[in-house]
């Protein structure tokens, strides 16, 4: 592993709903993944979010690691000016359901809640 920056403080913060079902979803294929969550262009209000396993040998020096008891989230540290805070849901609901996320830093936030202005 690099030596990127193993960080205690947990600026992107998991429900134990989401933690489980990313464990859940992470285990399906491969054991040696991590979450990579980020921001990109696009989506109905300016930013959405992304988010998607990575191998763990993909971890760099420049991205922030917040760590679950083993289970590792990878941020780069652009995309944590946006996140930091972001509280991250899972919802097993049949209408509305899925991950939520929760951004303090949004001023505004799309229906779908998948994307966001600051």
């Amino acid at each position: 592993m690099t030596q990127a920056t193993q960080s205690q403080q947990r600026g992107i913060q998991l429900s134990e709903a989401a933690l489980k079902q990313v464990k859940l979803l992470r285990d399906k294929q491969g054991t040696e993944l991590c979450l990579r969550v980020g921001v990109r262009q696009g989506g109905c209000s300016g930013m959405s979010y992304m988010m998607d396993f990575e191998d763990v040998s993909k971890i760099s020096d420049n991205d922030e690691v917040f760590d679950y008891d083993g289970f590792k989230i990878v941020c780069d540290r652009k995309s944590i000016l946006y996140l930091y805070g972001l509280m991250l849901d899972y919802s097993d609901a049949m209408i509305g359901g899925g991950f939520q996320f929760t951004n303090p830093n949004a001023s505004q936030t799309c229906g779908c809640g998948k994307s966001f202005g600051v």
